[in-house]
């Protein structure tokens, strides 16, 4: 009886998940030895998947070698505008088509999260998801893969705007806000209250990027 190899990990994603989760921040040096030591990869899919990211703009070079890249202010408010709109588009497509569980669980997350709030890192991981249960609640898959791509590149962002004082407690006020507008089917109503709170959430960061600049 013939045995299954043990299926490779995906450098790829392996690499992309610890930039997103902030194991490597905008400006850390990647080296494929010790990428390949970290994730248990060999270093030939470690150089193909750091080729990949830096095709993607993910990565960048200083010199010979390849760093994580950060976003200078025209880029960030690129990005933010390209997000208002697909964020603003998922959540009127949400209140269209989600199911009375989505429903659910986007309700679930809003009071959950409130024993997060002290705790920035924490409580942004748990608006990843819950921006991402909304994406799903669209039912589009091409808007769900394009959002996937904007998010990725937030996690080039030093900071979370959730570090800001007070932030986390407005921030699930106008999750509450987008979960009511959903459930009540009211699209249009959903599709504001989601480009508001982006709105928001990107002058509190530029706050914060101004404020470390003068520090």
């Amino acid at each position: 009886m013939t045995q299954t190899k043990p299926q490779q990990k995906d450098a790829y994603a392996l690499i992309l998940e610890a930039i997103d989760v902030g194991v490597y921040r905008p400006g850390d040096r990647l080296v494929e030895s010790d990428l390949a030591e970290r994730f248990g990869v060999s270093r030939t899919p470690i150089r193909e998947a750091l080729q990949r990211l830096e095709t993607q703009s993910l990565l960048a070079r200083d010199g010979r070698s390849l760093i994580v890249a950060s976003l200078d202010h025209n880029q960030m408010a690129e990005l933010y505008a390209v997000r208002t709109e697909l964020e603003g588009l998922a959540a009127r497509l949400a209140a269209r088509h989600a199911t009375a569980e989505e429903l659910q669980v986007l309700s679930d997350m809003v009071v959950d999260d409130h024993a997060l709030l002290g705790d920035p890192q924490a409580l942004s991981r748990a608006n990843r998801r819950f921006h991402k249960q909304i994406h799903l609640a669209s039912h589009n898959r091409y808007l769900v893969q394009q959002l996937d791509l904007v998010h990725r590149s937030m996690a080039l962002m030093a900071t979370t705007s959730l570090a800001a004082d007070g932030r986390g407690e407005v921030a699930l006020a106008e999750h509450q806000a987008i979960v009511d507008a959903i459930a009540r089917r009211d699209e249009a109503a959903a599709y504001r209250a989601l480009r508001d709170h982006i709105s928001v959430a990107f002058v509190t960061r530029l706050k914060l990027d101004s404020q470390s600049r003068r520090a």
